[in-house]
């Protein structure tokens, strides 16, 4: 019990997590950021991801401190994310006051550059204190964590508790009454949607720190002994420089697990970019910078977009129970290249509904907001059967990197921040290239889907041809 205890900090990360991939490129775009210039903001995530977390993970493997080497890291962390959602929250209060405009949010349809710096500055904010705490989260886990299996149950406990956060966080933006039941979130530059923004991301503070408190007590870490503060602050100066150097020495069997999150990233990283930009788009033929009814029908999408990743999440945490199991029986290998295989037919799929979808509304002349119920409901049902290889991406691979890093001697932080070097580089490959490329197609997101596809059919062989065979991780 007091392992699952610990971990509930996942849970309040995961929710403001949640937050950020269900309404930050939509709400955006609302400020004023054109569609093609979104995806280059996310290229925070791997800007963060290369420095912060590889260091974090360094220096939390030797830190001296009498709380324990993970949770200061982690309570520093997340008292920056609480800030960081605060500024997003109030981004367009804090523009008007700074003179974007003087017209009521109401009325006014032009851009907000100032409120769009402060926005971009905060989200930028948000993904380095998230990577602050994801590291030694898991790493802590991995601490912990005792007995056969304990690497692929620690991160399967750890899941269940990403998907609570996704199930709250998707229901939260799915919302749309915050502003109802908090009048005071309306101002004159905060209209309903930026209230129930504000509202959500409200919430998404007083959730994490009650998580935060709960961990921070149950986590009984042991403080490292034999060297000196000094020598460790000396030490924690070659974060970056340590996990270059690590390259040199990977684990056997580490090669191919980095090759193959590399692929898997590649795949799904264009739906955590434009999941519900999709569903506004190309299900409800909205457009946050076009006439009134096309920005309701955009604001709708939204909310669609957000219940679809709600019961995403609830499948996600059901198979988070089925994994330990799963790659007990089929081992780890035979797991990640099923879900790849999942993950290829879903975005081939959604490439298909996008095509359905925009034939039907050009050719059956339907008003601007009307939707297609089938349509809807496929694209709704991809959404959720997408749950259970994100339960995959959540766990496996940090499990089987554990193994390795247990096998080979290596740092648990350490071992962590290696992984998230294949997570960040095919980040930098989609932020640069998704928003020209859409461009290309008048704003769509097929081609993202499309490519995603692909690469997700790869990754299906090189998994199960690559990885090692492992068992009782």
């Amino acid at each position: 019990m007091k392992l699952v205890l610990s971990s509930m900090v996942a849970a309040g990360v995961q929710y403001g997590w949640a937050l950020q991939f269900a309404l930050l490129t939509s709400y955006v775009q609302t400020l004023g950021l054109p569609h093609s210039l979104s995806s280059i903001m996310w290229l925070c995530g791997p800007v963060a991801g290369f420095l912060v977390q590889p260091s974090v993970g360094v220096w939390s493997d030797k830190c001296h401190s009498e709380f324990g080497r993970r949770r200061p890291f982690i309570l520093t962390g997340c008292l920056f994310i609480c800030a960081s959602v605060l500024v997003i929250g109030f981004s367009s209060d804090i523009g008007y006051a700074l003179g974007d405009t003087k017209e009521h949010c109401s009325v006014y349809t032009g851009k907000r550059w100032k409120a769009t710096i402060v926005y971009v500055v905060g989200f930028w904010m948000l993904d380095f204190s998230n990577n602050t705490v994801q590291g030694p989260s898991r790493a802590l886990m991995a601490d912990l964590a005792v007995g056969p299996g304990r690497f692929t149950a620690a991160n399967a406990i750890m899941c269940s508790w990403l998907a609570l956060g996704n199930i709250l966080g998707y229901a939260s933006g799915a919302n749309g009454s915050w502003h109802r039941w908090f009048p005071f979130l309306n101002t004159r530059a905060c209209c309903e949607a930026c209230a129930n923004l504000k509202g959500a991301f409200l919430i998404a503070v007083v959730l994490l720190l009650f998580c935060l408190s709960v961990s921070l007590f149950f986590a009984k870490e042991i403080p490292l002994e034999g060297k000196t503060r000094m020598a460790t602050a000396n030490e924690q100066k070659s974060g970056v420089i340590e996990l270059v150097r690590s390259f040199r020495h990977l684990p056997p069997g580490m090669p191919p697990v980095l090759i193959v999150t590399f692929l898997t990233w590649l795949s799904w990283f264009p739906f955590f970019l434009y999941n519900n930009d999709w569903m506004s788009r190309e299900i409800h033929h909205g457009d946050p910078e076009g006439t009134k009814a096309q920005r309701n029908a955009y604001e709708n999408g939204i909310r669609d977009g957000s219940f679809g990743l709600l019961l995403n999440s609830i499948v996600l945490g059901i198979s988070s129970f089925l994994l330990e199991p799963m790659c007990r029986k089929l081992t780890t290998r035979v797991v990640w290249a099923i879900s790849n295989f999942i993950l290829f037919l879903a975005f081939a799929s959604m490439s298909i509904v996008s095509i359905w979808s925009t034939n039907d509304y050009s050719y059956g002349v339907k008003e601007v907001g009307q939707v297609n119920g089938r349509v809807r409901a496929v694209a709704l049902l991809i959404f959720a059967l997408l749950g259970f290889p994100l339960s995959v991406l959540f766990s496996v691979p940090a499990a089987v990197a554990a193994q390795l890093a247990d096998i080979g001697g290596n740092g648990q932080g350490l071992s962590i921040g290696i992984l998230n070097i294949s997570v960040v580089i095919p980040q930098v490959i989609i932020s640069l290239s998704a928003g020209p490329w859409d461009a290309l197609f008048d704003k769509g997101n097929l081609p993202a889907f499309a490519m995603a596809s692909f690469f997700a059919f790869i990754s299906t062989f090189v998994a199960f041809f690559v990885l090692p065979k492992l068992t009782n991780t």
